[in-house]
């Protein structure tokens, strides 16, 4: 036996520490193992989200097209469908984003029958060229933005949005 005898005092010290610690740990673990879920988890898929028009149907008069993608917050999943303005110039294939710089509203391709081959804002008329320019003047302080794009089996891939590069 130990010459180190532990007195009741030092026992119980020791024991309420030892409790206290493991009590304190569960508790702790869940905050922390919170804080660090979202940064653990791996990212499914990539950047383009597949569309179902084909490259050989789009022309030079803008065509609205539809996409859904799966968004994660956090633990939270929900599909978003959100929208481009596509069409050709030349070779080149342009998606412009519909979200007008004003405040946010939808805008239209030939929206207005007074301007003919714009993009029209109906929150406060607001006007854009073809190419997502902004038209002096009008409520508008920027151009449209873009989205990446690319080919995937002949069908349209739609990235993110990007600064406007065409003006």
């Amino acid at each position: 036996m130990s010459n180190n005898k532990v007195s009741r005092r030092q026992f119980l010290s020791y024991t309420l520490t030892g409790v206290g610690g493991f009590m304190a740990a569960g508790m702790l673990m869940p905050m922390v193992r919170f804080a660090i879920d979202p940064v653990l988890q791996k990212s499914e898929g990539g950047d383009f989200v597949l569309t179902e028009k084909k490259i050989a149907d789009i022309t030079e008069i803008p065509e609205r097209v539809d996409f859904t993608f799966e968004q994660v917050d956090a633990w939270y999943k929900s599909d978003i469908t959100n929208a481009a303005w596509v069409y050709k110039e030349g070779d080149q294939v342009i998606a412009l984003s519909p979200v007008c710089k004003h405040l946010g509203c939808t805008v239209n391709w030939e929206g207005d029958p007074a301007h003919k081959n714009q993009f029209f804002c109906p929150c406060h008329a607001g006007r854009y060229e073809k190419n997502g320019q902004n038209v002096p003047k009008t409520p508008p302080l920027g151009p449209l933005d873009q989205f990446e794009i690319r080919e995937n089996d002949g069908f349209l891939e739609i990235g993110k949005a990007i600064p406007n590069t065409l003006v």
